[in-house]
């Protein structure tokens, strides 16, 4: 009862502020876009996929990922428009059958679950043997992940509801579930006030504040 009240009232919080979390993707465009740019690196291109968490579709469109799922009616909406094909519902308990993705990504989402392992074992269910799932964070170890900690502590308007994780206790809960051959590529190198052009992503982590941690359903 207490994950399912938590989820209603982060829905709620999306909801009454679709305007204000849209419009941060304009005012940071080359934040967005070099985050983007690392995407690319991990999402197969021509491929059946999933976002969970898709929102209002800002990287699933860009991305060609087909379908998206996400809480936030509203939010759907603007989705649908960018071409998304959506879905209203949650991660931990997806609407789709065994083995009928591609891939899987999640996009920042994994912070803002009460229980990521639901989520992870859901995705797994529905991807093929030898699928990845693509999960992308802001590393809590990173400059950015400790700025975006203390706006929590502060209670920021999205942040408050959020758990940051390192990229390792990302990893530890994908091997948990079976996941492996993990592939990693990182950006936002500089304090984000700096980023005045889109940023060259790299393979690994360590360096740059935004990770994507791509695994193999093995």
């Amino acid at each position: 009862m207490e994950n399912y009240l938590q989820n209603l009232q982060i829905q709620e919080v999306f909801n009454k502020n679709i305007k204000n979390y849209d419009e941060w993707y304009e005012k940071n465009k080359y934040i967005y876009l070099s985050e983007v740019e690392a995407l690319k690196k991990a999402i197969p291109q021509s491929k059946k996929g999933l976002e969970i968490g898709v929102g209002t579709g800002r990287f699933a469109a860009v991305l060609g990922i087909e379908y998206g799922i996400d809480p936030s009616e509203e939010m759907l909406k603007i989705a649908q428009k960018r071409g998304v094909k959506t879905f209203l519902g949650y991660g931990e308990k997806l609407p789709f059958n065994d083995e009928e993705f591609d891939f899987v990504a999640i996009i920042i989402t994994i912070c803002f679950v009460k229980n990521p392992e639901n989520v992870i074992k859901e995705a797994k269910r529905v991807l093929k043997i030898g699928g990845r799932l693509i999960v992308g964070i802001i590393d809590k170890n990173s400059p950015l992940g400790q700025f975006y900690l203390e706006k929590k502590k502060q209670g920021h308007l999205f942040y408050k509801y959020a758990n940051f994780y390192s990229v390792d206790e990302i990893v530890k809960m994908l091997e948990k579930y079976g996941f492996g051959n993990f592939k990693f590529y990182q950006t936002i190198f500089k304090p984000i006030e700096e980023i005045k052009e889109v940023e060259v992503p790299k393979e690994g982590y360590g360096e740059g504040s935004f990770v994507i941690i791509s695994a193999e359903k093995l």
